[in-house]
């Protein structure tokens, strides 16, 4: 009797579940036993987040006497050295924090036959077709490999597209070789749906072009194309980088192989907006980001009145029809309110604004943001940039009590108007964090951030922060990666993710974001005081000094790159130069906001702790957005042994520093 047995590919690796068997290019690797059953579960459902929970159920007896934990992290620790994968820049297997694990790489998968009659069999594979709609179809391209020129896929028949057809003729299949029973023992680890031949896990959609006849639309494009982004973000399962990355490919000539290497991704969307009087009309297609291949499209003609639902249907389709995701009955979005177009590209360019995150652009995206909403003060959007932007000039900008108030009321009016809006419990969480110091009410509005948004940059990246300053870093260094996968060409993500690899002091791969954020704008003062402690870390003090001093002149003579510079030049034996710097931001402490957090880093840097502890507390008193970061300042070490320190983290409620 013939046996079921499921073959997948993926890189140079295959799996066969029948017989257990990983091979890298024809050669077996071992791997047996719980680990083998984990790498099967996760292809299996690749591109789908799998549970911890899960794979405890299916994979562990509940009589079990083990430490499920520690069995789990081994065996995925197995999985990838046997994949050569890495859980800091992984390839195959992404970890969720507290969550569970997902494939993301591209599968390929079919069943493989060991008797020549059942190979002989008609194939289970049916072409895809698009259902009725009175949409009009654009017909697909088809994306199945030729097994007729490929010696290595002989006898394997292809992974159904129609999930309804396949089962049916696979159940007829097997139950006239009498082999129902051991393919659900040896497929269905899960109870889902199997993944396809083929998934697409992560995609980005590029700024759809305006195709009307007045150029003055472009605003009315680009909102769609936002709207859309807004739209598959509601997938969770789906990566989708944000607009900001997606925006910079707007009128480039790039190939969609050359944009999808540069983002990530597996997908690319793209089409044109026809927007004429009250009716508009949207053309898309899904293309393959490996081979150009376009793989769905269609045109979807609606009024303007119905334009919101038209963005939510387009994403809809292209999740579930052409990249043959089921979706759950409730998966459809709520209605949103329609927004006023001049005020949403008021609120859009705000945003372009709040990323370049220099004070001049924050004081011009709070204009923009305050246009927005009194252009429309129902946008809730409008609030949460409000309230971003108060949050970040504060301690730097802003003496913090006034930042606090200010963006706490923009973050309540956000949650008021729209509670299911992630925007809002960002702002809310990063309040609570900077200057609050509510640590339960900071981590619990970010995870609900990330709950109603996945795709939120923003969230995972301030989610980051909180853990670094709660000493959790394995947990913050894989929100920081999440956020850089979401939003790839972000200048502010980017450099959150380097001062993370800093903190570890792995200096090489820090060095290597910052100068991929310099090559993108090289007057970005942010990534010149990264790049400068990359250089202190190493110590190439020269190179250091010289970046720092960028970053300074950069900023206009912002406290955070003089107070590194002054630590700079201490390390440098310019004890002179770091003093002038300190007694340079004293004084201007006396004259203006300057942040006492700030200050306080420059006196300890020159070894003056009576100083150094009477700014800290006036940064106490302030409640500066800095001073979470007290515990985990590199700056402050020399101050890690001063009993005052240690009563300042306790007050604070801080994990205390490492000592030595």
């Amino acid at each position: 009797m013939a046996t079921a047995d499921f073959v997948f590919r993926f890189g140079p690796f295959e799996v066969r579940t029948g017989s257990q068997e990983l091979r890298r290019d024809g050669t077996r690797i071992k791997l047996g036993g719980q680990p083998f059953l984990v790498l099967q579960a996760l292809l299996e459902h690749a591109g789908e987040v799998v549970g911890r929970e899960e794979i405890r159920e299916r994979l562990w007896a509940s009589d079990t006497f083990v430490d499920f934990e520690h069995g789990l992290n081994t065996s995925v620790k197995k999985v990838r050295q046997a994949l050569c994968d890495s859980a800091v820049e992984p390839r195959y297997i992404e970890t969720l924090p507290r969550v569970g694990y997902r494939f993301i790489a591209s599968v390929e998968c079919a069943q493989a036959n060991r008797e020549s009659s059942l190979a002989a069999s008609a194939p289970l594979g049916v072409a895809e077709t698009q259902s009725p709609s009175s949409a009009t179809d654009v017909p697909q391209a088809s994306d199945e490999p030729d097994q007729s020129s490929s010696p290595a896929l002989a006898g394997l028949t292809p992974w159904p597209f129609s999930l309804a057809f396949a089962l049916l003729a696979l159940a007829v299949l097997l139950a006239a070789t009498g082999a129902i029973q051991s393919l659900r023992s040896s497929l269905h680890l899960f109870s889902k749906t199997p993944a396809l031949s083929k998934t697409y896990a992560s995609l980005a959609v590029l700024p759809l072009q305006s195709v009307s006849a007045d150029p003055t639309q472009d605003y009315f494009a680009d909102g769609i194309t936002d709207e859309l982004i807004t739209s598959f973000a509601q997938y969770g399962d789906l990566r989708v980088i944000s607009r900001i990355s997606a925006m910079r490919y707007k009128g480039t000539s790039k190939t969609a192989k050359q944009i999808s290497q540069e983002l990530g991704v597996a997908a690319l969307v793209e089409g044109t907006v026809e927007h004429v009087g009250t009716h508009v009309r949207i053309r898309v297609q899904l293309i393959d980001g490996s081979n150009d291949r376009n793989l769905w499209a269609r045109v979807y003609d609606r009024d303007l009145t119905d334009v919101l639902a038209l963005e939510s249907s387009v994403a809809h389709d292209i999740v579930e029809e052409a990249m043959g995701r089921m979706l759950p009955q409730n998966a459809a979005q709520a209605p949103r309110r329609p927004v006023k177009p001049e005020a949403y590209d008021a609120y859009l360019r705000g945003r372009f604004f709040w990323n370049k995150r220099s004070s001049d652009s924050l004081k011009k995206s709070i204009e923009l943001f305050q246009a927005a909403i009194a252009m429309d003060p129902d946008l809730a959007v409008g609030y949460a940039g409000l309230a971003d932007a108060y949050s970040i000039l504060g301690s730097d900008v802003l003496p913090a009590a006034e930042a606090r108030s200010k963006a706490r009321e923009a973050a309540n009016k956000t949650i008021t108007l729209d509670p299911s809006l992630a925007e809002g419990h960002a702002a809310m969480g990063l309040i609570a964090f900077y200057y609050d110091w509510d640590w339960k009410r900071a981590e619990d509005e970010f995870r609900s951030a990330v709950r109603l948004n996945p795709n939120y940059a923003s969230a995972h990246q301030w989610y980051s922060h909180y853990l670094i300053a709660m000493g959790r870093d394995e947990e913050a260094l894989e929100e920081a990666k999440r956020a850089q996968q979401l939003d790839p060409l972000s200048l502010s993500v980017n450099v959150s993710l380097a001062r993370e690899y800093i903190s570890r002091r792995e200096f090489d791969l820090a060095a290597a974001i910052d100068r991929r954020v310099l090559e993108m704008d090289s007057t970005f003062a942010p990534a010149h005081l990264s790049m400068g402690l990359v250089y202190e870390g190493k110590g190439m003090l020269p190179e250091a000094i010289a970046e720092l001093q960028k970053a300074v002149d950069l900023s206009q003579e912002s406290a955070a790159p003089l107070a590194a510079l002054a630590g700079a030049f201490e390390l440098y034996g310019r004890h002179a130069d770091a003093l002038r710097i300190a007694e340079t931001l004293k004084d201007l402490s006396q004259r203006r906001y300057v942040s006492a957090f700030e200050v306080a880093k420059a006196f300890a840097a020159v070894h003056d702790r009576k100083t150094a502890f009477e700014y800290l507390e006036k940064s106490y008193r302030q409640r500066e957005s800095q001073l979470p970061f007290l515990n985990v300042t590199k700056a402050m070490e020399p101050l890690h042994s001063d009993q005052r320190f240690l009563d300042l983290c306790r007050r604070l409620s801080l994990p205390s520093p490492p000592q030595g």
